[in-house]
């Protein structure tokens, strides 16, 4: 029954239990009430960032993707709470291409990669993760090239499925994009036998892999054999840090979360000297003009402006602390 399988299959990987309103109060409301970042949807790729409002502010990314018959939607209410927490971080989710997927009779579904099976031998068919490979890196390309943020200010995050391909994707990196970590969450290593780690990035940043004992879809014995691969390649344990909750499903509790929330804390800590450098705003369209004014929140100072002229006045006003 293709019905009950899609059930089975893939429910599981969708949206993580995270209740936000179980955050503390203060964190909470502040979130409400005055969120120190702006939410934009890309059209053609349903890609969602949170960038921080104050643009010149930021020093930090993470992408965050989410995991099979999900989309960006699913994990926003997490990146919400960690962008209110650290605001000095921009966070990009970006969408999963929908395809058929083998393990749910080849109906069409959000994927990162076919999945043919969850033992550790279908595991070895992936068809498709080169390309959504390609996807994660030209985000960070991107950010590096239009705002010349370091890699090593990065980070790639995701659940599931998401986070199988951010160890697929970080560990395989160029020698000169070493990033500022790796975290998985009810994950797993895929497609091991096209999996070979950059040499030069060997033990050069941390991994992060946390994991419910009672996973019934990604078993916590793939997530222990995954650790194990990885540090049969060079990784020293240390480096690969498999963190275990006791009863916890595929999903995330909050304790997962606050420990999440810390190791980016640590490894994205609030740094001015590698702030983004922006765009001169004279050197802006009209349109990315207008995007950046609302993206900070003045777009209201912008009624019946006419020349372009008066956009770059009230940007630069804006960037330097004079509205």
């Amino acid at each position: 029954n293709s019905r009950l399988l899609f059930a089975a299959v893939a429910l599981p990987f969708q949206r993580s239990s995270v209740n936000v309103s179980a955050l503390s109060s203060s964190s909470s409301s502040y979130s409400r009430m005055s969120p120190p970042f702006t939410i934009t949807r890309d059209s053609k790729s349903s890609t969602v960032t949170l960038t921080p409002r104050d643009e010149t502010s930021q020093s930090g990314l993470v992408v965050l993707s989410h995991g099979l018959g999900d989309s960006p939607d699913g994990l926003l209410d997490l990146a919400e709470h960690f962008a209110t927490s650290m605001p000095h971080i921009k966070f990009v989710l970006p969408a999963a291409p929908t395809q058929p997927v083998t393990m749910n009779m080849g109906m069409p579904m959000p994927s990162w990669y076919d999945i043919t099976g969850l033992d550790e031998r279908s595991n070895e068919n992936c068809n498709g993760i080169l390309n959504s490979r390609d996807i994660l890196r030209s985000i960070m390309d991107a950010e590096h090239e239009n705002f010349k943020l370091p890699y090593e200010r990065m980070v790639l995050m995701g659940f599931s499925q998401g986070g199988a391909l951010s160890l697929f994707t970080g560990m395989q990196l160029p020698a000169d994009k070493k990033l500022a970590g790796i975290a998985m969450m009810s994950s797993y290593l895929p497609a091991k036998s096209q999996f070979h780690i950059t040499e030069e990035l060997k033990n050069q940043f941390p991994i992060l892999h946390c994991h419910g004992e009672a996973d019934p879809m990604v078993n916590i014995g793939m997530a222990r054999k995954s650790r194990e691969a990885v540090v049969g390649m060079g990784i020293d344990g240390d480096n690969y840090e498999l963190k275990t909750y006791p009863g916890l499903g595929h999903s995330i509790n909050m304790e997962e979360l606050s420990y999440v929330a810390e190791f980016l804390k640590k490894v994205l800590p609030h740094d001015d000297t590698c702030r983004v450098v922006l765009k001169d705003p004279a050197d802006m369209s009209v349109k990315e003009l207008k995007a950046s004014i609302r993206n900070a929140g003045i777009m209201s100072k912008a009624a019946g402006f006419m020349e372009k002229s008066e956009f770059v006045r009230l940007l630069r006003d804006h960037r330097d602390g004079k509205l």
